[in-house]
């Protein structure tokens, strides 16, 4: 057997949050495959309601599913052995290697911090065994002393992979100074020897302006300025978590088909809609005012961790009556996940899944009902569409699915899709609601707009025309996002000496 040449792992940690921890190791990952790498990312705990399914089922966090794509690789539960997904102000749901462990207070959660050791551990060790190159994305600031003990993600789990760390700050937000040096002063001697150098995020202007300023960086610090990545618009890519929504940072462009998105609270999978975002001749906003359906072609209820309060957000905004009189004017609209459930006509809770047991009145766009469950649906699918969908296709699509509750409809009913397979394993059973005006669809499928030519379709039904002939290509404008990023860190960082052989396995 040819002896596999090894290296290295590298993190990724960061001054604060969202200062491009994610977006850079998407980046290196793809940087490193086109250098003929076998490279994967992990993250050992990430807090965020994006998530996607892995091929066996098992739920990760958005971020590492897009960072195993840039990489060439199907996503795998050990990249993100702990996800966190808040459902209210104090207590958010534990995924543990892809499954869900119960709901957590911060205080409870502390205490499982042993056992999570060993856990995210064994994972990372199990990665960096099977690929060449492993590059670790930290969580927040490295540097909350407060934490540290209690820190699973950032420099401890980098001292645990025996890995160099690269240090991103963000200078649009201000303060780059203090962001850098403040977080090198609170490191230890030992932390600090493992700094391999600083990335500046987000920069914008001429880049000459700041060479004095990296210079002060590196001689104060004492750590290498890596270099500095310009502010982008002009690649597309995946978001993390809900703080781009947050900025404002998430804005459509001029189209002739107007889709608009409540941002429901708890906003969960909104990736759902990166396909639609960069489809040709679409503008697609952000909405949360009733008056912002005026003119819309299309309303898209996404999904949401938190479907009562997204409810009771809905009821107290008045978009819960704007949402049914637009329906009413003849609006077409579509519910994905959580969204689906606000379009029943009843939601239910018995258990407390949510919050306290008991049940509340949904849109009552569609004739189904919801009951949330204990247990949690996540898999991956293939569907067919219906005759009842109007924006149905020929052939399959695929999907996934990652919901706490139960659908059904109220009396014969007309289903959206029909699941043909379940986690690669052949099923026959109907999936999703359309209403009896054809005029809104209800579904559990998360990515199913990533397949061109029901997007295409579901297009056209919104515009109430044809489709074209030639569907837009997501997957290789993905591609293509990954390769810009890729160039532009390449153009602006000094990666030489980045990689760092180690002995080779046989």
């Amino acid at each position: 057997m040819t002896p596999t040449q090894k290296y290295r792992p590298i993190m990724v940690a960061g001054t604060g949050s969202h200062v491009g921890k994610s977006v850079l190791v998407m980046g290196l990952c793809r940087v490193f495959k086109r250098r003929g790498l076998d490279v994967a990312p992990f993250k050992a705990q990430n807090m965020a309601l994006n998530s996607g399914i892995t091929p066996q089922g098992h739920e990760i966090g958005r971020a590492q599913v897009a960072q195993a794509q840039a990489a060439g690789l199907e996503p795998s539960v050990d990249m993100n052995p702990i996800l966190i997904k808040p459902g209210g102000e104090t207590s958010a749901q534990i995924v543990l290697m892809g499954r869900p462990l119960g709901n957590y207070a911060g205080a409870d959660y502390y205490k499982l911090k042993p056992r999570l050791t060993k856990t995210v551990t064994a994972a990372f060790r199990r990665l960096n065994a099977r690929h060449q190159l492993v590059i670790l994305e930290g969580a927040g600031s490295c540097a909350e002393v407060n934490l540290k003990r209690h820190d699973l993600v950032n420099l401890p789990m980098a001292r645990r992979a025996g890995a160099k760390v690269i240090l991103a700050a963000d200078i649009d937000t201000g303060g780059v100074f203090a962001q850098v040096l403040g977080t090198l002063r609170l490191m230890t001697p030992g932390e600090r020897k493992m700094m391999a150098g600083v990335v500046i995020n987000k920069f914008r202007g001429d880049a000459s302006l700041f060479s004095d300023g990296m210079e002060y960086i590196a001689k104060k610090g004492g750590v290498p300025v890596l270099g500095l990545v310009p502010r982008f618009e002009h690649i597309l890519l995946p978001q993390e978590d809900g703080v781009a929504l947050e900025r404002g940072e998430l804005r459509g462009r001029a189209g002739s088909v107007r889709v608009g998105v409540v941002r429901l609270s708890h906003i969960s999978n909104y990736t759902d809609f990166d396909a639609l975002a960069a489809s040709e001749g679409v503008e697609l906003s952000w909405l949360e005012r009733p008056e912002e359906l005026a003119g819309l072609d299309l309303l898209v209820l996404p999904g949401t961790k938190n479907t009562l309060a997204a409810l009771n957000r809905l009821q107290h905004s008045g978009l819960f009556e704007a949402v049914k009189a637009f329906h009413k004017l003849g609006g077409k609209v579509l519910g994905l996940c959580g969204g689906y459930q606000l379009l029943g006509g009843e939601i239910a809770d018995p258990q407390g899944v949510e919050g306290p047991p008991g049940s509340e009145a949904g849109l009552g766009l569609l004739p189904v009902s919801t009951v949330m469950a204990g247990d949690k649906t996540t898999t991956q699918v293939r569907a067919a569409c219906t005759e009842s969908l109007p924006f149905a296709v020929p052939g399959e699509v695929s999907g996934y699915e990652i919901h706490m509750g139960r659908t059904e409809p109220q009396g014969h009913g007309r289903p959206a899709f029909r699941l043909t397979q379940v986690l690669g394993q052949g099923a026959d059973q109907d999936e999703g609601q359309v209403s009896p005006d054809g005029r809104v669809v209800g579904t559990y499928l998360h990515g199913v707009l990533d397949n061109d030519d029901l997007r295409s379709s579901l297009l056209a039904w919104a515009r109430g025309g044809a489709a074209p002939e030639q569907a837009d290509d997501y997957a290789a404008f993905r591609e293509k996002q990954f390769d810009l990023l890729a160039d532009l860190l390449e153009q602006h960082l000094n990666l030489e000496g980045l990689l760092e052989p180690v002995a080779a396995r046989e």
